[in-house]
């Protein structure tokens, strides 16, 4: 089944220069980038991605972690994956969420760690289920930045401006 999936590498990808090692590891899966920046994470952004771990106990160091606080990273790379069980594909490089228990040929088992503190620095976010790629893509692109169609949009005028927006 053709679908979609985001790929974040964390601030601390970033800050220990994995960028290359995970994308040479994310060709491995043979799927099409259809959007890629780098974006500078708001903690209102961040919030909103993880607005579903909001009652943990680990929430704020999520947030700290994830708006590069913890790592003076203060951003992080956005890509959205495409082609055959693109989620399946790079969930199985990424490896489990807890870099203890991921595949030590992994991104996540390679590149991970636990800090002291109990937080999982896994390197790199990857959407779960289709429905979490759909939010979480809506959430970090815009769809005139994705190179086609993913989902459904709407034209909307804002300042003067014709702009597409997701539905």
């Amino acid at each position: 089944m053709l679908n979609q999936t985001l790929i974040l590498i964390k601030p601390d990808g970033l800050k220990k220069s994995l960028t290359g090692n995970i994308l040479t590891r994310l060709s491995e899966t043979k799927l099409e980038i259809v959007a890629a920046k780098i974006i500078r994470v708001t903690p209102e952004m961040a919030e909103a991605h993880y607005c579903h771990l909001k009652e943990k106990t680990f929430f704020k160091e999520l947030i700290s972690y994830l708006t590069g606080e913890l790592h003076q990273r203060k951003k992080v790379m956005a890509m959205v994956y495409w082609g055959e069980d693109a989620i399946q594909k790079i969930r199985e490089i990424a490896g489990a969420t807890n870099p203890e228990e991921a595949s030590p040929t992994s991104i996540r088992g390679q590149f991970g760690r636990i800090t002291t503190k109990g937080l999982y620095e896994n390197v790199v976010h990857a959407s779960a289920i289709e429905s979490d790629a759909e939010r979480e893509i809506k959430l970090w692109f815009d769809p005139d930045e994705i190179i086609f169609d993913l989902y459904p949009t709407r034209i909307v005028t804002t300042g003067g401006r014709k702009v597409r927006v997701w539905i």
